[in-house]
This record gives structure tokens, C-alpha cells and sequence, in this order.
């Protein structure tokens, strides 16, 4: 299993892409967390944002093909992308993802 984590202007976006994701079966779930606030340097001023945090549970197989799919339907400029392998993953929950993803 691999997370990827993603950040969203706003909830209705974030949930149209976990969506699109879910349904081209490339992710198992998008889990989506509102009201983050982001502090970060861009273009050589201080910003600051309010987004939605986003964590997609996919498969090691799928990672690339998920990670470019994730970037195109990306409103951002620099798209935040990040891949997490996790250390340990509940037995019942990564078989869940693998076939969610392999029945498709």
C-alpha cells in the first residue's frame, strides 16, 4: 500500500478528484480533511491558505500512473504530491485495497 498526499484549494475539488480517482480505479479511497491552514513561501512572498488535506490509499503497482493522473486533473500550479510508504498497514485493511483496485 501507498499514500499519497495532496492538498485542495477547497472541499468541493477535493472531492470531485478523489471521485475521478476512485472511479478510473486508481485509488481505493481519498480520505478528505477540511479547515488546514498552510503557511509557505511562493514566488518570494510569505503566503498563507486555507486547503483541505487529502490522503488517497493506492497500490506500489499504481503509484506512478496515480501520481500523473493526480497532477493533470490538479488545479495548482505546483501541485503538493506526496508518496508515503507506510511502516505497517492493518493485514485486513491492505488486502482491502488490493483487491478494490484489482477487481476493476
Amino acid at each position: 500500500m501507498i499514500l499519497l498526499m495532496t492538498t485542495f484549494a477547497d472541499e468541493v475539488t477535493a472531492a470531485a478528484t478523489v471521485r475521478k480517482l476512485v472511479e478510473e480505479s486508481l485509488v481505493a479511497c481519498g480520505t478528505i480533511i477540511p479547515k488546514a491552514k498552510s503557511i509557505y513561501s511562493w514566488q518570494g512572498k510569505i503566503e498563507e491558505s486555507n486547503e483541505v488535506v487529502v490522503f488517497l490509499k493506492t497500490t506500489q503497482a499504481l503509484q506512478s500512473t496515480c501520481m500523473k493522473r493526480l497532477k493533470a486533473l490538479h488545479s495548482y500550479e505546483v501541485p503538493e504530491i506526496i508518496a508515503i510508504e507506510p511502516t505497517a498497514v492493518s493485514e485486513l485493511y491492505a488486502a482491502w485495497i488490493e483487491n478494490s483496485l484489482l477487481l476493476k
